[in-house]
């Protein structure tokens, strides 16, 4: 109708469409809010993935604990898969800041869905496989006898290619997918995760390294001293 004037999308809620016409509920009616519905749907979900993370945490642990013999070794591997959330939550501020979207005037927010969850638990796989390039490397450059920090760089400067091709086809394959409305998180918590894991996981991983396996290459050296 002629009264009816379209003003803030913003202001819209359940009470109010943001127009000149208030809702209106009919005598008798009675609302009451009990928490359930899509907020309830959505903490299940979330839930429900943190779970399942959480196993697949485990199963690459358990993977590794196998292939490498070394506990340490493993969780140094897994050191590059917390590194993926300084990507993926910065990513998606930053496509809201940046990247504003709207669809007939009302905003279009891009939120790290159920989606951009099962892009990060896939993306832990992606980026484990890239440390265990460099940490094979570097095992295998000590077993010739190479010191460890001499290792450290050589695993750099070697595996650098491997590593920046891994990520570099990952993120191409994913930029078509965020042109899909539905799984568009999923492609996004991969390239900015993936990103940013692999400027760090080529600096984090050897540093980490070095940390833990210092003191044995100082016993080392004495022993040969002897």
């Amino acid at each position: 109708s002629d009264d009816f004037e379209q003003t803030n999308w913003l202001a819209r809620s359940f009470f109010n469409n943001g127009g000149t016409q208030a809702w209106q509920l009919p005598q008798g009616t009675h609302v009451t809010f009990s928490g359930e519905g899509e907020w309830r749907i959505t903490i299940d979900v979330f839930r429900d993935m943190g779970i399942a993370f959480a196993f697949a945490l485990t199963a690459i642990f358990i993977i590794l604990r196998i292939q490498t013999q070394s506990a340490s070794l493993s969780l140094i591997i897994m050191s590059a898969i917390p590194l993926t959330v300084i990507g993926i939550m910065p990513g998606f501020w930053l496509l809201n800041q940046f990247g504003e979207r709207s669809i007939a005037g009302a905003p279009e927010p891009v939120l790290f869905t159920a989606t951009a969850m099962i892009g990060m638990i896939a993306l832990a796989g992606i980026v484990v496989r890239n440390s265990l390039i460099l940490v094979e490397f570097i095992n295998q450059a000590r077993g010739q006898g190479m010191a460890i920090k001499a290792a450290l760089i050589a695993a750099g400067t070697t595996r650098m290619r491997p590593v920046l091709l891994t990520a570099g086809t990952t993120l191409l394959g994913n930029l078509v997918i965020t042109l899909d409305p539905v799984f568009s998180g999923l492609a996004i918590a991969i390239i900015f995760g993936i990103v940013a894991s692999t400027l760090f996981s080529l600096f984090v991983v050897p540093l980490v390294y070095y940390l833990v396996f210092a003191n044995t290459q100082t016993t080392e050296d004495e022993a040969h001293a002897r």
